[in-house]
């Protein structure tokens, strides 16, 4: 079994079924589709200037110009609103990651393949602001957090996988523990900086690249 196997077998034994799908998929009539870009993209606006804590359906029916009742046949909840926006700009992460990794052909290159991601991953969150502000929602709500907590998986899965093909079979408990740990420390280092002025976040981002591991063992 995979890492990315793993975690997702992992998630859907904790709960005793699969992971609760909050995101909402797009609409496959193109009048739909049309609405449901509309919508996300009012939501994004108004993440941005009133924070997730500001954030009402009743402003996203108004900035958006779909009824209340519209409304909520795209999205029920402002929940499933920012879950939607979430997967969305998750799967931009998972590509970062993916990308990365997949130049990986030496276990004792990883170092060299974490920096990488590390930095693409500050820069993903700078190109798209909005980001920052989606993932302090998902820590305000339990039913997020555990939206959160699956992309971490499923992120240290990708890592799994690729220190499996250049490395070969390890103990496979320690190196799931190991490649959680990497994801959680990158996760939380790229959200340090974001908070600094580009110069310090520069510097802080080149202090933690040093203590990245050199090699999965």
């Amino acid at each position: 079994m995979t890492g990315s196997e793993s975690a997702k077998r992992e998630t859907e034994d904790a709960n005793g079924e699969g992971p609760q799908v909050l995101a909402r998929p797009r609409p496959k009539q193109m009048r739909s589709q049309v609405r449901y870009d509309l919508i996300l993209a009012c939501a994004e606006e108004l993440l941005m200037e009133k924070g997730a804590e500001g954030f009402k359906m009743s402003d996203l029916s108004e900035r958006s110009g779909v009824p209340f009742g519209s409304l909520y046949q795209y999205f029920p909840d402002r929940t499933s609103v920012i879950a939607t926006l979430a997967e969305r700009y998750n799967h931009l992460g998972h590509r970062c990651v993916a990308d990365e990794l997949a130049r990986l052909d030496r276990p004792d290159v990883l170092r060299v393949a974490l920096e990488r991601i590390t930095h693409d991953y500050y820069d993903m969150f700078v190109s798209h602001p909005v980001m920052l502000v989606i993932w302090e929602a998902t820590q305000g709500d339990r039913m997020l957090q555990r939206l959160d907590a699956e992309d971490g998986k499923y992120l240290a899965g990708l890592l799994f996988d690729a220190i499996e093909r250049v490395a070969g079979q390890g103990d496979a408990e320690e190196r799931t523990r190991f490649c959680r740990l990497v994801i959680v420390l990158i996760a939380a280092a790229v959200r340090d900086a974001l908070t600094m002025e580009p110069e310090d976040a520069a510097r802080s981002l080149a202090r933690f690249s040093k203590m990245l591991p050199e090699s999965p063992d």
